[in-house]
């Protein structure tokens, strides 16, 4: 399982499910199964009623009753890895609950672990004074409210995070915003009270990548504008949405600056690992479901006289995708594993690699379930064309596949030589 490098001699590499998260799984997989699951349609058939972006009165009756269920039952911000809050479990142990709650649309928000609240929360917690936390963390941690991360730019090649540009001037006790901002995921929804913004603070003392900061903006801050919501295939993922938001003379308190100045990479390297991983557990588990409703498809539906199964070259393609899963999988634990370890910088390359895998990976599955089911695949009356839509977006959210192929590629080349590739 590893290369020598990141292990010393005698060190086990548990990746397998612990005794402590078993009868949490169990549990969360049954909701899943049982009680979130059969309701992920009938919440997504509601956003067509009334105004898109707000929950209607049956959706918001669907998110409490099954938040407060799990509430209830103690299932609950289990992302607060390695944490005296909650569980305190490991990374390698949450991916296995990860997993079961990317099999539903709102398997995540239910016990409270949905992107982008997680990744914030973390920001908050680390980094966000007692007021922060105060004001902000705490009703996230109980689920009432939602929040937003605002990074990339439409112009500029925001996947080189040195290119961000939004301005961020200095002015007594504020900060002023201007610029523009999209795929701010989330902030579409009427639950979302902050966001957390990557702005530009220039310094001529100060490195490259210290030329940036992070900012706590209230959402109802004057002189934010929602421009539109961006689609992604022709579709708005309301009420959630991934908006394009333009900030005009927007003053900040100066207290809302995150470290101080010059410290946004710092703070979006400490949130995008988590971030990433998570995204690639869910998607993990979207595969899974996948191969489930192609299996049973195969062999409920027949053609030419014989069940799909037998048909054409079905039995490989089932079997190719349950092995591609369980590689996939492996190789996510390895990198949950190395971040449980403590050594960001080399936790980071296992990071990416796991990011680029699992996408595609869970691609390539739903994709053959799509096929498995005909035209009915690719419509309304299966959740494979959604789940396609949304793993497709996994490709480029937290860095596109080619920037961390190039990571990757840089960790394996740096072992053969001493120049900075």
């Amino acid at each position: 399982m590893s290369s020598g490098s990141e292990m010393k001699s005698g060190d086990a590499m548990a990746l397998g499910m612990s005794e402590k998260v078993r009868p949490l799984h169990e549990q969360v997989a049954k909701m899943i199964e049982e009680e979130i699951l059969p309701l992920d349609e009938e919440f997504l058939a509601e956003v067509e009623k009334g105004d898109r972006w707000t929950y209607t009165a049956r959706q918001e009756e669907i998110l409490s009753s099954l938040k407060a269920k799990a509430k209830e039952r103690g299932l609950w911000n289990f992302w607060l890895t390695n944490s005296e809050s909650g569980y305190g479990l490991t990374t390698v142990e949450y991916a296995y609950l990860a997993e079961e709650m990317g099999k539903a649309h709102l398997g995540a928000e239910t016990f409270n672990c949905s992107a982008p609240d997680t990744g914030n929360m973390e920001v908050l917690e680390r980094y966000g004074t007692e007021e922060h936390k105060k004001k902000w963390l705490a009703p996230l941690l109980e689920g009432e409210i939602r929040s937003a991360y605002l990074m990339t730019e439409p112009d500029v090649a925001s996947s080189d995070a040195t290119n961000i540009e939004m301005s961020c001037v200095r002015d007594g006790d504020e900060y002023v915003l201007n610029g523009e901002k999209w795929w701010a995921s989330g902030a579409g929804d009427p639950r979302c009270k902050i966001y957390i913004v990557m702005v530009a603070s220039p310094d001529e003392e100060r490195t490259k990548h210290q030329q940036h900061s992070q900012i706590l903006v209230a959402a109802d801050t004057p002189g934010i504008t929602k421009l539109r919501p961006m689609e992604v295939y022709g579709l708005d993922d309301a009420p959630h949405g991934h908006m394009h938001l333009k900030f005009k003379d927007v003053r900040v308190p100066a207290s809302n600056l995150l470290l101080g100045e010059g410290r946004g990479f710092e703070i979006s390297q400490g949130r995008l690992g988590p971030g990433r991983i998570h995204h690639c557990m869910r998607a993990i588990g979207q595969a899974e479901r996948a191969l489930e409703q192609m299996c049973k498809r195969s062999i409920q539906r027949e053609a030419f006289g014989k069940p799909l199964a037998q048909l054409g070259a079905n039995f490989d393609i089932i079997a190719n995708c349950r092995m591609e899963i369980e590689q996939a999988r492996l190789l996510c634990l390895k990198a949950a594993w190395m971040m449980d370890q403590g050594d960001k910088r080399a936790a980071a390359p296992w990071i990416s690699q796991i990011k680029v895998v699992a996408p595609l990976m869970a691609l390539k599955v739903i994709d053959e379930a799509v096929q498995m089911h005909g035209a009915q695949g690719i419509s309304q009356d299966f959740s494979l064309a959604r789940a396609w839509q949304h793993v497709r977006t996994l490709r480029l959210a937290d860095g596109p596949d080619a920037v961390h192929r190039r990571q990757v590629a840089r960790a394996e080349l740096k072992k053969y030589t001493q120049q900075k590739m």
